[in-house]
């Protein structure tokens, strides 16, 4: 049972008992580290019905706990906060809830279904460390929200058409002399990207030309011959041309390759994949119907517009003068197919902060349009990621491609473990698998133990380190784990919970393990991987002291050393289901 919830239900015995009423609101938190207890009841909202000090109160309440609540060892009051310690048989039945639950950390239905859109990658560039960020807190926030009992449905939306995915086909068929990924041993997805870099260099060429023979740079711009072919491009994309139409398709296949390979390294997935291709003409009849409603307006140019400075905003353009929609457009036909597809209770978009007024004038236009399900539309907004060197800017090639990443933290991973010794005891045959396992673990926390919503600084050769707050340091704990429970394998020791009375290492130990499903549930709440990610970590540093400081195999006391290897037993599996939540695996020896 959760402690808070289970002192709150005593409390409400209490004030019952003393004042008459089991509804008086109360507050209960934690008790500070440096004051004896384990629960803090604040006194103060008590006092209009005991008419007496918050001091006096405090210790009316724990008197009265003492001496009705088994589970309730002692108490003692500063300043009006009432501390209560609870007995040691309630913690050891908490380790016995623990161990017999087969879903720890896990809540049963909620009968919600929520939808979750993450990566939504462009076509004209592979993967990049932006985009692993992004994919790796869509993918855990999915896996959070469905331990949180909801129907989760991962969803990825492919930006396969637009003038960008033009800059690629253009520059390919005017540089690439046919080249493919067969013929270049390269990934679909590198070799287009290069092509997207190779359309801007020469656009830049053109504009230095044209500034040169003294045109004004808004209108270099406009005039660079290979802009215009693109923009040509692109409406002949718009008007079904077979050829252009057989390019695209061709470089869109060796993108999409490239891209699955990428989410296989990352361990990603969806259930559903949207292509910009195939839903950028679904908001057109949301326009039409914006008109009839009197919510959008129709300019002298055929442009359709929404007025929204009525709410602070701006004018929002939803269909150009041309009838070709926007971004806005596409995302609001659908955002609309998706709730007619899957009713869902909340739709979850992971995107960059750069994007919070899109979705901001998203919602509000859903609303404007009487569809109240957007007020469960939620952009978990998150800031970037950055390196020493500064930003990523990827028309001129300097971002830090996702499997060049992942590459060199495996490199790193194996660099680091062979000098440290941490794998000599592992065969050969295993090294391998580990070095991906403990690189992608070192990747994955790294960025998955930062608030979301903050800008974080990628440094690669901190996020493996063994003994820091990193992904490594908890695997190696958890490899501890499996190992000391193989020793007691081969020694026939037992694992028992119930065994002996916990001591006070041991409760410490039962105390964190009992605040993980509440920090499941607030994670869910706050679509928070960090808050997962770093109980883990206190988790592990707290039960790696422990296990410096206390003998588990070699007690000599039976009855106590069977319920260490059970604690320890629990630790593991605490460990394995909060790194999964995070996508990260645990090896069962390093």
């Amino acid at each position: 049972m959760n402690v808070e919830l289970y002192v709150a239900q005593r409390v409400a015995d209490c004030t019952k008992a003393l004042y008459g009423d089991e509804n008086i609101p109360m507050q209960l938190q934690k008790t500070r580290k440096e004051f004896e207890g384990d629960i803090t009841l604040v006194a103060f909202p008590l006092t209009r019905f005991s008419e007496k000090s918050p001091e006096q109160t405090g210790a009316d309440v724990g008197e009265w706990l003492v001496a009705n609540v088994p589970q309730v060892e002692s108490f003692n009051v500063v300043s009006g906060f009432l501390n209560i310690k609870m007995s040691k048989d309630f913690w050891r039945e908490q380790l016995l809830e623990i161990a017999g639950s087969a879903s720890f950390g896990y809540f049963p239905p909620s009968g919600k279904t929520v939808m979750v859109e993450y990566s939504s990658p462009n076509t004209n560039k592979p993967l990049h460390l932006g985009h692993i960020r992004n994919n790796l807190l869509g993918h855990s926030v999915a896996k959070i929200l469905t331990a949180n009992g909801h129907r989760v449905i991962k969803v990825n939306l492919v930006n396969d058409r637009g003038i960008h995915i033009c800059k690629s086909m253009l520059a390919w068929q005017k540089f690439g002399n046919g080249e493919t990924p067969e013929s270049s041993g390269k990934k679909g997805d590198h070799l287009v990207g290069e092509y997207y870099v190779r359309f801007d260099k020469e656009y830049k060429r053109q504009m230095t030309v044209l500034r040169h023979t003294g045109v004004p740079e808004d209108e270099a711009k406009r005039q660079a011959p290979i802009m215009q072919e693109a923009q040509k491009m692109l409406l002949a994309w718009e008007q079904g041309n077979d050829e252009v139409f057989d390019l695209w398709e061709k470089m869109n296949e060796w993108v999409y390759e490239g891209f699955d390979a990428t989410y296989k390294k990352l361990g990603i997935s969806f259930d559903k994949t949207y292509y910009e291709s195939r839903t950028y003409l679904l908001g057109k009849e949301l326009v039409d119907e914006g008109l009839r409603k009197g919510v959008f307006v129709k300019r002298e140019d055929g442009s359709v517009w929404c007025d929204l400075t009525p709410d602070g905003l701006d004018q929002k353009l939803l269909l150009r003068s041309d009838g070709t929609s926007v971004y806005m457009t596409q995302d609001l036909g659908t955002a609309k197919r998706r709730f007619m597809e899957y009713s869902f209770s909340e739709l979850i978009y992971v995107v960059g902060n750069e994007q919070n007024y899109h979705f901001q004038v998203l919602k509000l236009i859903l609303k404007k349009l009487g569809y109240d399900w957007s007020d469960n539309i939620y952009h978990l907004s998150y800031g970037m990621v950055e390196l020493p060197e500064g930003k990523m800017k990827s028309r001129e090639g300097t971002v830090v491609d996702a499997d060049e990443l992942i590459d060199a933290m495996v490199a790193t991973a194996r660099e680091t473990s062979l000098e440290l010794g941490k794998l000599a005891d592992v065969p050969k045959e295993e090294q391998q698998r580990l070095f991906h396992m403990v690189g992608l673990g070192a990747l994955k926390y790294f960025i998955l133990k930062v608030d979301p919503k903050k800008t974080m600084l990628f440094d690669p050769k901190e996020s493996i380190d063994f003994n820091g707050n990193t992904g490594p340091f908890i695997q190696y704990t958890y490899a501890r784990t499996c190992s000391v429970l193989r020793k007691a394998q081969e020694q026939q020791a037992e694992a028992n919970p119930a065994a002996a009375m916990p001591g006070e290492r041991e409760v410490e130990l039962i105390k964190n393990m009992a605040d993980f499903p509440q920090v499941v549930a607030q994670a869910g709440i706050e679509y928070s991987p960090a808050l997962v990610a770093n109980y883990a970590f206190d988790l592990a540093r707290e039960f790696n002291q422990y296990y410096h400081d206390v003998s588990i195999l070699k007690e000599e006391d039976a009855a106590v050393r069977q319920q260490r290897l059970a604690l320890l037993q629990q630790v593991g599996k605490t460990l394995k289901t909060a790194m999964d939540l995070l996508g990260i695996e645990l090896p069962e020896r390093m």
